[in-house]
């Protein structure tokens, strides 16, 4: 059986963020909270979205959003939310102030903690349509949060899970390629990295899903063209269009499933005290993964290679790698300050974790293990 959904309303094009001013109220929202953080501040993105909203419009601020979303800094939204009397979400930024904001959106309306709606946990069904009102305004081009109908947070224990359901969609993506620009060239390495990764976990992903895995073929070939292109010129307006494109198309793709490359980086990314770029762990798990999959996804790494221009007999797993290098990215783990002691943690939570499932290739702990000491 193929469950095919597409639900969210994008606005997508250089210019976008100035249709809010008809969006919301198109919508009945009229007393945003503002999930950001103050990279994006100080870059000077909060501005043009201020001015896109609709005259009179009463809004908040929170700009505490970390690096990787956590339930502590969910419930510190949730409470300005509140006392603000606010009536939706904008999340604006990367996919950690997106992903602030649906836990915000979802606590808003739901009882209890955030762990019971957690998917592994059996949470999923506990989601009901009340579900706050969430606009979705990247600043960058990797998670594809915004299309995305999930949101990835580290609870009080330590656990890095994901809330799953089509009721956290965004009901408007606002995609403004203008409104990465700016962005530093690591950056730029490390979210393109993850829509890379995105579309090629998509498109090998087992279920049956032709449109998504279409669009997850797209996705793919525009990162593969255009992604260096960004790198080397933070200003090519084409380039940057184009990789927005591949990060919405990526989180599109979602629906078909993930597997064992955010297996190992959603444990890696709630290792405490390193704060891990999501991305960029991504990228570095994705040439392992590549290898061990071998031979589980049909015809899958021909497509992928011919989309990328390369020959049939390319190794798609060293061509990663070499991406990679050519991307300044790290040349594994333990240039990040993963430890081989953190193996161990490591294992059990990436058997756990909700992508292991839709892995083209079954795994077992022993499995996770090797992959994670081939990546350090």
């Amino acid at each position: 059986m193929a469950t095919i959904t597409y639900l969210t309303k994008i606005q997508f094009d250089y210019g976008a963020v100035s249709l809010l001013a008809d969006e919301m109220p198109a919508l009945g929202l009229s007393r945003p909270l503002i999930i950001t953080d103050k990279g994006v501040i100080a870059a000077g993105l909060l501005t043009p979205v201020e001015a896109a909203l609709p005259p009179g419009t009463v809004f908040s601020i929170f700009e505490d959003t970390p690096e990787n979303p956590t339930e502590a800094a969910t419930m510190a939204a949730l409470e300005q939310y509140r006392r603000e009397n606010c009536d939706c979400l904008i999340g604006l930024g990367g996919g950690s102030s997106m992903d602030l904001a649906k836990g915000v959106a979802l606590m808003a309306t739901h009882p209890g903690t955030l762990a019971e709606y957690m998917a592994v946990l059996g949470g999923a069904p506990k989601i009901t349509a009340a579900v706050a009102p969430v606009i979705a305004i990247p600043t960058t081009s990797g998670t594809g949060s915004e299309v995305g109908r999930g949101a990835v947070i580290i609870l009080a224990d330590g656990r890095k899970l994901a809330l799953l359901s089509p009721h956290l969609l965004p009901k408007l993506a606002i995609c403004d390629p203008e409104l990465t620009l700016g962005l530093p060239a690591q950056l730029t390495a490390g979210t393109g990295m993850d829509a890379f990764a995105h579309c090629f976990e998509t498109f090998c992903a087992p279920a049956v899903n032709p449109p998504a895995e279409a669009i997850a073929l797209d996705g793919f070939t525009r990162a593969v063209r255009y992604l260096e292109r960004a790198y080397q010129d933070g200003s090519d307006r084409e380039a940057r269009w184009n990789m927005m494109m591949a990060a919405m198309e990526g989180a599109m793709a979602f629906q078909k499933g993930l597997g064992a490359v955010h297996g190992m980086s959603h444990p890696l990314g709630a290792l405490p005290d390193l704060r891990l770029h999501h991305g960029t762990l991504n990228a570095l798990c994705l040439p392992a993964v590549i290898e061990f999959n071998a031979g589980a996804v049909g015809d899958k790494y021909d497509r992928l290679k011919a989309a990328w221009g390369l020959s049939g007999s390319a190794d798609l797993a060293q061509e990663v790698r070499r991406l990679n290098e050519r991307l300044g990215l790290p040349s594994g783990l333990a240039a990040m300050g993963v430890q081989e002691s953190d193996i161990d943690k490591l294992v059990p939570q990436a058997m756990a974790d909700h992508t292991t499932a839709t892995n083209p290739r079954p795994l077992t702990p022993d499995d996770y293990r090797a992959l994670f000491q081939a990546t350090m």
